[in-house]
C-alpha cells in the first residue's frame, strides 16, 4: 500500500512538472525593461536572416549568440521609435500607405492571380492529352449567336445518338487543318492551347466528349478526348534526313527511297548512326553533329516526326518516317524529366502571362467591382464631350468649372471626379492627341479603375492575409529604423576641414600611392606606319608629342596620347613604360590591342603617402564611416542604459530544437 502511494505521488509530481514546463516557443531568451524576446520571435527573426528555417537550424550556437546581440539592439530601437511617436508621424505613415498600395498591388497579382494558376498548370503539365474537335467559326456562320446555336445543335445530335462525332466533323467542321483527320489536333499539354479549350480537355475522360460547347477566340468547339498519358516533357534525338529533292532541286522520290534503304541496311549491319548521318543526311544544320537535334518538346516538330520520336525508348532507332521534308530515321538519345515546381516556375509564369494572365486579371477585377459596388456614371460622359469644345486630349480642358467636380465612377466610399481623372489622361500617351468620345472615356475608366480597385483591396489586405501583414510590419519597422539612424547618426555627423585634417594625421598610413608612371603613347593600326614613326624618332626627324597627336586609339587623340600618373601594375602599357630607364626614353614598336604602339616615359613617382589634398575624398569617406560607428555605439549605449537589456545565452542552445 505504501509502495503504491509513493508511485502515485511520483506520477502526480511528474505530471505537475510537465504541465508547468515552459513551451519551447515561449522560452524567454532576452528581456529589456518589461518587454520579452521569446524563442518563437528569435527563431523567426533568425530564419529570415538565414534564408530558411532549415538553414537556421543547422547554424552554430556562437552565431545564435551574435545574432541575439544584434536582435536585442533592433528591438530596443523599435521600442524607442514608438516612444518617440513614429507610429503617429504623418510623413512616415504616408510613406507606409504608399508602399502598401504599390507592394500590395503586386502582392495580390502574384499570390492571388498568378500562384494558384501556376500550381494548376504545373500539375496538368504532368499529363498530355490528345483531342479532336469540331469547330464552328462565327465569321463563317452568320455571327456569334448563330455559330453558338449551330454548335449546340450538333452537340445535341451527338448526345442523342443521331450522328457520331466523326460524321459531323467531316461535314461541318470549319477547321480545315484537322477536318480531314477526324478533327484530331494531336497531343498537347497545359499552356499550349487556349485555356478554355485546355480546361475542357483536362476535365474530360479518355474517349469522351465534353458535355458543353466551348468558346475560344477562334470560335465554338465540340471536343472529344481520345487519349491521356503521362507527359514526356522533352526528348533529345538525332536523325538522318533524305530529302525528296535532288541536288538540282527536282523531286526524285525513287532516288530518295533507294538512298534511305541503303542507310537502313547499313544500320542493320551495325554501322554507327552518327557516322551515317554525316555521310548521308541532307539536313545541313545537323549532319556535321551526327544528326543531333538537341532537346525539343511536343509539337515542335511536324506531327509524323513528333509521334515517332516520342514513342521511342532511349537508344532505340525508328523505322523510316515520311514527312513533307523527306524520309527520316530517328534515334532517341535521352528523355528529359519533369522539372520540380521551383525549377519550372519562371517558365510557367511566362506561359501564364502570355496566354491567360489578362483574362485572370479581368475576372479578378470584375469580382472586386461587385464587392465594392463599382458604378460608372455614363451620363457624365455626355457632359464631358459637350463641354470639351472638340479639343484634343492633352490640352487644357476649356470648361473645367462645369464638369471638374462631376463623379465619373465610384466604388466603396471613393468617388472619382473628372478633374484628377483628366490630369491622368493628359499624361497618358494612349489617349493624348485624340478627341473625347464615349469609347475613349470608357477605356480610360477601365484602365485607371482597375489599378485603383486592386490598390484599394491592398489597403485592407493586412487584416485578412497574415503573410502580407508580416511583410508590412517588416517594412514599417524598416522605415522606423531608418528614421532613427537619420536622427541619431547620419544627421549628427559633422564634417569640417579641421576635423578631417586631424583624422588624416591619425590615419595617414591608410592613404598611399603605389609606384606610378606617366607616359605618352603613339598607337596606330598599321605596322609599317608605326615603324616609319619609330625611325623618325630614332633619327630625330620628328617630335614625339607631334606624332602622338596622330594616335589612333579611341578617345586618346584629343589627349595627345598622354596618360597621367598611373599605378605601374595597372595595365600592360604602364608596365611597359615602367621598364624604361629614364624620363624621355621611348620603347621600340610592339604589338598591342590589334595595333602597334610606341611609349615614352614622361614621369615617375615612387610609392609614398598621399598628401591630405590627394587623399581628401578617401579621408572624408573614412571619417564619415568612423563617426557613424561612434554615434551608433553611443546611441546603443544610451538604449542599454535606458532599457537594461539581458540576454539568456544559455537558453539559445535550445534554439531550433523543439520536440515534435
Amino acid at each position: 500500500m505504501i509502495h503504491w502511494l509513493k508511485l502515485s505521488s511520483i506520477s502526480v509530481l511528474t505530471l505537475f512538472l510537465i504541465s508547468c514546463s515552459t513551451k519551447h516557443s515561449e522560452i524567454v531568451v532576452g528581456k529589456f525593461n518589461d518587454d520579452k524576446i521569446t524563442m518563437a520571435e528569435f527563431e523567426k527573426a533568425y530564419s529570415k536572416n538565414a534564408g530558411s528555417y532549415e538553414r537556421a537550424s543547422k547554424d552554430s550556437l556562437s552565431n545564435y549568440k551574435n545574432f541575439a546581440d544584434l536582435y536585442m539592439n533592433f528591438r530596443m530601437k523599435l521600442k524607442d521609435a514608438y516612444e518617440r511617436g513614429y507610429d503617429k508621424d504623418k510623413t512616415l505613415l504616408d510613406e507606409l500607405a504608399d508602399y502598401k498600395k504599390k507592394v500590395g498591388s503586386t502582392y495580390i497579382q502574384e499570390k492571388y492571380l498568378v500562384e494558384p494558376n501556376l500550381k494548376e498548370m504545373y500539375e496538368r503539365r504532368k499529363t498530355e492529352v490528345r483531342a479532336s474537335h469540331l469547330m464552328i467559326r462565327p465569321e463563317q456562320s452568320g455571327g456569334d449567336e448563330a455559330a453558338r446555336q449551330l454548335a449546340q445543335s450538333l452537340l445535341d445530335s451527338i448526345r442523342t445518338g443521331l450522328k457520331t462525332f466523326e460524321e459531323l466533323v467531316a461535314v461541318h467542321s470549319q477547321d480545315q487543318f484537322s477536318k480531314n483527320k477526324g478533327g484530331d489536333i494531336f497531343y498537347f499539354t497545359a499552356g499550349q492551347l487556349p485555356y478554355e479549350f485546355e480546361d475542357a480537355c483536362y476535365k474530360t475522360p479518355k474517349d469522351s466528349i465534353y458535355p458543353e460547347v466551348v468558346r475560344t477566340k477562334f470560335g465554338y468547339h465540340i471536343i472529344k478526348v481520345t487519349d491521356r498519358k503521362p507527359r514526356i516533357p522533352r526528348i533529345h534525338a538525332a536523325h538522318i534526313l533524305v530529302s525528296f529533292a535532288n541536288q538540282d532541286g527536282q523531286i526524285d522520290s525513287a532516288a530518295a527511297k533507294a538512298k534511305i534503304d541503303t542507310v537502313v541496311a547499313k544500320l542493320k549491319a551495325g554501322a554507327d548512326f552518327a557516322e551515317l548521318a554525316k555521310e548521308y543526311s541532307d539536313d545541313t544544320g545537323t549532319k556535321d553533329k551526327g544528326g543531333d537535334l538537341g532537346f525539343f518538346e511536343r509539337r515542335m516538330m511536324v506531327q509524323q516526326f513528333d509521334e515517332a520520336a516520342f514513342n521511342l525508348q532511349p537508344g532505340q532507332i525508328s523505322d523510316v518516317v515520311e514527312t513533307q521534308f523527306g524520309y527520316h530515321i530517328i534515334k532517341l538519345l535521352e528523355r528529359g524529366e519533369i522539372p520540380s515546381f521551383e525549377q519550372d516556375k519562371d517558365n510557367l509564369k511566362n506561359i501564364l502571362k502570355r496566354l491567360r494572365y489578362q483574362d485572370i486579371y479581368t475576372d479578378y477585377v470584375n469580382n472586386l467591382k461587385k464587392e465594392y459596388n463599382f458604378k460608372v456614371n455614363e451620363n457624365v460622359f455626355d457632359m464631358i464631350i459637350e463641354n470639351s469644345d472638340s479639343i484634343l486630349i492633352g490640352a487644357d480642358y476649356p470648361h473645367l468649372d462645369k464638369v471638374g467636380n462631376e463623379v465619373i465612377y465610384s466604388y466603396a466610399n471613393v468617388k472619382q471626379t473628372f478633374s484628377p481623372f483628366y490630369d491622368r489622361m493628359k499624361k497618358d500617351t494612349e489617349f493624348t492627341g485624340k478627341r473625347f468620345d464615349k469609347n475613349i472615356l470608357n477605356k480610360a475608366v477601365t484602365k485607371y479603375s482597375n489599378d485603383e480597385l486592386i490598390e484599394f483591396k491592398a489597403m485592407g489586405l493586412d487584416t485578412v492575409d497574415a503573410q502580407f501583414a508580416e511583410l508590412m510590419e517588416d517594412y514599417k519597422n524598416g522605415i522606423f529604423i531608418f528614421k532613427l539612424q537619420e536622427d541619431e547618426v547620419w544627421n549628427k555627423v559633422e564634417i569640417d576641414s579641421l576635423r578631417l585634417q586631424d583624422f588624416y594625421e591619425k590615419t595617414k598610413e591608410n592613404y598611399k600611392w603605389p609606384d606610378r608612371v606617366a607616359f605618352t603613347e603613339i598607337w596606330v593600326r598599321n605596322d609599317s606606319l608605326a615603324k616609319h614613326y619609330y625611325s623618325f624618332l630614332k633619327e630625330g626627324k620628328a617630335d614625339f608629342d607631334s606624332l602622338a597627336k596622330n594616335t589612333e586609339r579611341f578617345g586618346m587623340k584629343e589627349k595627345g596620347g598622354k596618360y597621367d600618373l598611373t599605378p605601374v601594375n595597372n595595365s600592360e602599357l604602364s608596365r611597359k613604360a615602367n621598364e624604361l630607364k629614364n624620363v624621355g626614353d621611348f620603347t621600340e614598336v610592339f604589338s598591342q590591342a590589334n595595333g602597334y604602339c610606341i611609349l615614352r616615359l614622361d614621369a615617375r613617382d615612387s610609392a609614398r603617402l598621399k598628401t591630405f589634398e590627394e587623399a581628401r575624398a578617401e579621408v572624408t569617406g573614412a571619417f564619415q564611416e568612423a563617426e557613424s560607428k561612434r554615434l551608433e555605439n553611443e546611441y546603443i549605449a544610451s538604449l542599454k542604459k535606458k532599457y537594461q537589456p539581458v540576454i539568456f545565452y544559455d537558453e539559445l542552445s535550445k534554439a531550433f530544437k523543439a520536440e515534435n
